[in-house]
């Protein structure tokens, strides 16, 4: 069998395992005279060097042992670990992670192993000095890790036929790779026949770990057990002689109740890919099948009844696949601790970081595009934002900043803030500065939240005195601006001297597919996505006003301002007159709204939201385009650059 179809699995898996390595890393470097953290780490890095010895990645698997040699000095000295220790075991977790990407990738020979010397020569200071027992001659030492069989385990004399049943571990990853292993170990001592169930079993995610097989042999049943517990991760071996081949059987049912068959199986991201891409084109054509129903209304009742009864099935399909794609945002959370710890330790600063809201769920897509904006905010915040200690100590605050990573469900949105108690933004300084480079005019006298994210978020604009490893380019905040809007989103900015500044990002939940208000305006119609929708009211039956000198509503004591399409996209000539009653839809993200002014409401429907190179010169209100029932395409409006 080629395990090299296992590689992204044991990417997956050696992935979250030094996950785990790293939050246990910081939690021991908060925490030092606590057990757990070691025993934690210990485990995490035994079980990578066992997949990797699976997989043969050598240099992978000698990283991992070197650290748990390492490690469990640590463990059994019980003492609490030095600073120089802490750090040297970070790096040689970003050197396991590194090697075992280049070992997938199958360029396991670049890895950088320069790390080994430092582990062990610590392993050898840490190594705890022998302590004699009058009990210790009662225990045999552990075996060595090696697979080699001593030649006197196999017993002399005709060879036996004996029945093998193995089951491995129900929490072991790999577990084809694993018992394709111990049918191999099992052929160096005789014959393998009958593998129930059969070897390409393995291969799939029905595989439970459980399989049986016959082995002609002249073994001792120690050492065939030996043979099997070698490849590692072997829950039990039984090893029973003399029955017949056709007696060999495997219950399913017995299985299952053991508990060895999960529930929960991978999937390649690119089969959920496609299969949004298939449910979106099967949206469109339902919305094709409801239009041409809709003009036999009351002709053909059958017609109605097939379109009703595909619109129901195609929807509850389509929810089902969008549910398979979400994710909890801890799956990219979880690597900012030690990104922030790592930030604060160059900079000289202390910082405790908070995540909240784990358990929130968006969008695959969603998720994997949101690391870059959250890590150039995250080191924007430790860098701008928390003061030195000293700098604290001086403002009658906690030498320790604080950083709050935070994600709420917000009706049909999730809003992710991040938030520092920190120095806040300096408005003054900004405008100045603004001033001088031309970004904004001479008379403006203060800048407002949006005015300051605006400048803030300008190319190359940084409130940096100097260019460092951290930040000065004036990239970050540009970056997560970029990313968020092509992602549907926005971006907000709370900020006060002295007390802090939060970042607030406002996301849809999934991009592929979303409930839209379609809206004419002159002959074309135009999709704004119900998200951010909060209501819709009529031209000329709310008080108007003036706000900054653009057109505005009064809507319960708020002034709200208003946006006319028809002027905006200039669709006015050539373009038949404006009804005399015209729609306006208010849009909220969140403290902002503005009132959208179209020529009426059509409907509202679930669109296939498709991304778009927009012609240079377009207005930057389009944030991609679909195709209606009908086959013509409309463009969906972004609300973020409306309101």
């Amino acid at each position: 069998m080629d395990l090299s179809q296992y590689a992204e699995l044991f990417l997956a898996e050696s992935r979250e395992h030094l996950s785990a390595c790293n939050q246990l890393l910081l939690e021991w470097e908060r925490n030092r005279a606590s057990p757990e953290p070691v025993s934690g780490l210990f485990r995490a890095v035994h079980t990578i060097k066992g997949m990797a010895a699976t997989m043969g990645y050598g240099r992978v698997a000698d990283l991992a042992h070197r650290m748990e040699n390492l490690l469990d000095h640590l463990r059994r000295s019980g003492r609490a670990p030095a600073d120089e220790i802490i750090q040297l075991l970070f790096r040689a977790t970003d050197a396991l992670e590194k090697a075992v990407g280049l070992a997938v990738a199958g360029r396991e020979r670049e890895a950088d192993l320069s790390v080994l010397t430092d582990i062990d020569h610590a392993a050898i200071q840490t190594k705890p000095a022998p302590q004699p027992s009058a009990l210790a001659r009662h225990f045999a030492p552990e075996p060595a890790e090696d697979q080699s069989l001593p030649a006197a385990s196999v017993a002399s004399g005709a060879s036996a036929a004996r029945i093998i049943d193995v089951v491995i571990r129900s929490e072991a990853p790999l577990k084809g790779g694993r018992a394709m292993l111990a049918v191999r170990k099992l052929q160096t001592l005789g014959k393998v026949e009958r593998v129930q169930p059969s070897v390409a079993v393995f291969e799939s995610d029905d595989f439970d770990g459980r399989f049986v097989c016959e082995l002609a042999t002249a073994a001792a049943p120690a050492a065939i057990e030996a043979a099997v517990r070698s490849v590692g991760d072997v829950e039990r071996v039984t090893v029973t002689g003399g029955a017949a081949a056709d007696e060999v059987q495997v219950n399913p049912a017995e299985s299952v109740a053991g508990g060895g068959r999960t529930r929960h199986i991978r999937v390649d991201l690119r089969r959920l890919d496609t299969l949004m891409d298939l449910i979106g084109e099967l949206v469109t054509e339902r919305g094709r099948l409801n239009e041409v129903a809709a003009r036999w209304v009351g002709q053909d009742p059958e017609i109605d009844e097939v379109a009703i009864q595909i619109s129901r099935l195609s929807a509850d399909l389509q929810n089902e696949i969008i549910q398979a794609r979400m994710t909890p945002v801890w799956q990219v959370f979880d690597r900012f601790p030690r990104l922030v710890r790592d930030v604060a330790l160059q900079l000289d600063k202390q910082v405790s970081f908070r995540v909240e809201g784990k358990e929130i769920e968006l969008d695959r897509e969603i998720l994997d595009a949101l690391g870059d904006p959250l890590v150039h905010l995250l080191r924007n915040a430790v860098d701008h934002g928390i003061e030195s200690p000293a700098e604290r100590k001086r403002h009658k605050k906690n030498p320790e900043g604080e950083i709050v990573l935070a994600a709420v469900r917000e009706r049909s949105s999730v809003a992710i803030s991040i938030s520092d108690d920190g120095r806040g933004i300096d408005r003054v300084k900004i405008l100045e500065k603004a001033k001088r480079e031309g970004i904004v005019g001479p008379h403006v006298e203060s800048l407002s939240d949006d005015q300051l994210l605006r400048v803030l978020a300008r190319p190359g604009f940084s409130t940096a005195e100097a260019v460092t490893s951290v930040s000065g380019r004036g990239v970050g905040i540009d970056v997560a601006m970029t990313r968020i809007r092509a992602l549907g989103g926005s971006v907000e900015i709370r900020t006060e001297p002295g007390k802090g500044t939060a970042f607030v990002l406002r996301l849809p939940v999934t991009l592929a597919i979303v409930r839209a208000l379609i809206a004419a305006v002159g002959q074309e119609r135009y999709a704004l996505p119900l998200t951010y929708v909060a209501e819709t009211v009529e031209f000329g039956t709310v008080p108007l006003t003036t706000m900054e000198g653009r057109d505005a509503i009064v809507l319960r004591d708020r002034v709200v301002p208003l946006v006319d399409l028809r002027k905006l996209l200039g669709t006015n000539g050539g373009a038949p007159a404006p009804p005399p009653r015209r729609p306006v839809i208010v849009l909220e993200m969140g403290e902002r709204r503005a009132g959208i002014v179209v020529d009426g409401m059509l409907s509202q429907q679930e669109i296939v939201v498709k991304g778009f190179d927009a012609p240079h010169g377009t207005l930057p209100v389009f944030s991609g385009a679909t195709i209606m029932g009908d086959g013509v395409p409309a463009l969906i409006l972004d609300a973020a650059g409306l309101v």
